[in-house]
């Protein structure tokens, strides 16, 4: 078994393999375009074909109206589907709800994408699976040695304060593990959502073992007298109410430049930081990794001796026929 150099390659409209005649993660429209998050900035519109987790699909559906409903091809996690001469298999992520690991297998090689993925315990979303393969494709989004997430319990429980929080986060994903943590660890806060974030949780609910607690946001709501209300908003909606009184104010997130200017510091990441990187290549047992999503020469000097190393390779030309 060898392994192809150029069995995935970065191009403009995403990361292409020839060998089946699909793209992971378009940005533009492909004729095969095999999904394994519902993120913006993974997920598009406009393709003939998209091969993604239920979960994925639901999203993808409520935010996409106008992709025809028969184009998804919904995929249960470790279902063998195959494009072409690629064998292909989804294993979970643990980074949002219906995110997905992606095992192609070519020739008897494997090689593993793996999407945007975490191993902290979240309940909102199915919890990682190892797998091992040949190859390692991974993010990098925090692969810094310095970098270390803290304890996502440790860091909800800084909101039991007496005052009511107004909280930015992200609409898909981070906002409903917030729900949970806060719904499982403080209880006694009353969640209200941004009228963005309402229809994403009730997506979650269809699907997770735990329905999640919240009520619908109105502006009456916070001007009421109480100190236990946590409003949660989209960052757009928290930069307008920055000026908001008679509240205290966090931003959920792994950035400490978004940290800056709030009452409260609230390191939530739904990536995996160093430390786990590094289990997660244990797990695995590559013969070769492959970065991409940031930076990842920190890996490329601890690995330099031990495993093939690289970034992705690069493509600018994309033919007309894809």
């Amino acid at each position: 078994m060898e392994i192809i150099d150029d069995f995935l390659v970065k191009r403009d409209k995403g990361y292409y393999c020839s060998y089946g005649d699909f793209y992971i993660d378009p940005l533009y429209p492909v004729k095969h375009a095999v999904v394994s998050h519902a993120h913006a900035d993974h997920a598009s519109p406009g393709h003939k074909n998209i091969y993604c987790t239920k979960g994925t699909a639901a999203i993808m559906q409520f935010r996409y109206g106008k992709q025809p409903f028969d184009s998804f091809h919904e995929k249960d996690y470790v279902e063998f589907f195959q494009i072409n001469a690629v064998e292909i298999y989804f294993y979970p992520a643990g980074h949002i709800l219906g995110s997905a690991q992606i095992l192609m297998i070519y020739k008897g090689v494997r090689y593993l994408y793996t999407g945007d993925y975490k191993l902290q315990a979240d309940r909102s979303c199915e919890p990682l699976e190892f797998v091992e393969a040949e190859v390692l494709i991974t993010e990098t989004t925090f692969a810094n040695p310095n970098t270390k997430h803290p304890d996502p319990i440790s860091e909800i429980m800084k909101l039991d304060v007496k005052s009511n929080i107004l909280l930015g986060c992200y609409a898909l994903g981070k906002a409903q593990r917030v729900t949970a943590l806060l719904n499982d660890h403080l209880p006694h806060k009353e969640v209200l959502l941004h009228h963005q974030i309402m229809p994403i949780n009730k997506i979650y609910d269809r699907y997770i073992d735990i329905p999640l607690h919240y009520n619908l946001y109105n502006r009456k709501s916070m001007k009421e007298p109480g100190e236990n209300k946590i409003y949660l908003v989209p960052p757009l909606t928290f930069n307008s109410y920055r000026r908001a009184k008679n509240v205290l104010k966090a931003f959920a997130s792994g950035w400490e430049r978004l940290q800056a200017q709030n009452d409260i510091s609230l390191y939530l990441s739904d990536h995996v930081d160093w430390e786990d990187i590094l289990y997660l290549i244990e797990k695995v047992n590559p013969k070769a990794i492959w970065t991409l999503h940031g930076d990842g020469r920190d890996l490329h000097k601890h690995f330099s001796d031990e495993i093939s190393i690289r970034d992705i390779f690069s493509q600018t030309f994309t033919p007309d026929y894809c």
